[in-house]
């Protein structure tokens, strides 16, 4: 049981900076072959893909919040910990991809 936790936290973290990171790196050189600037479509596209990069990591929305109802309604106070864990990791995720973006790109997003 703590082992598949901390097998989906791992996941969650690189599910999330997967999406963000390959979402504006292939975003980037579709702006290039279109003829706009690919740095700066990417850092469009980071801020863009940050949320969906995070329900991608975490399974949807739904899931989320039913194991939220069915823990509050059980007292289950481990898996409302699981939940807002999986969430914050997957944040984490973003946030890291964003980073990387940033650091290779020297620009920041606003």
């Amino acid at each position: 049981m703590v082992r598949d936790f901390f097998a989906n936290i791992i996941l969650d973290f690189a599910i999330a900076f997967g999406v963000l990171l390959g979402g504006a790196l292939i975003g980037g050189l579709a702006a290039f072959l279109v003829g706009k600037a690919p740095i700066l479509e990417m850092m469009e596209l980071a801020k863009k893909l940050k949320i969906w990069a995070i329900v991608a990591a975490i399974g949807g929305t739904f899931d989320t919040i039913s194991n939220f109802e069915r823990s509050f309604e059980n007292g289950a106070t481990f898996e409302i910990f699981k939940q807002l864990t999986y969430i914050f990791v997957a944040i984490a995720g973003a946030n890291t991809a964003i980073i990387l973006i940033q650091w290779l790109s020297q620009e920041q997003i606003d």
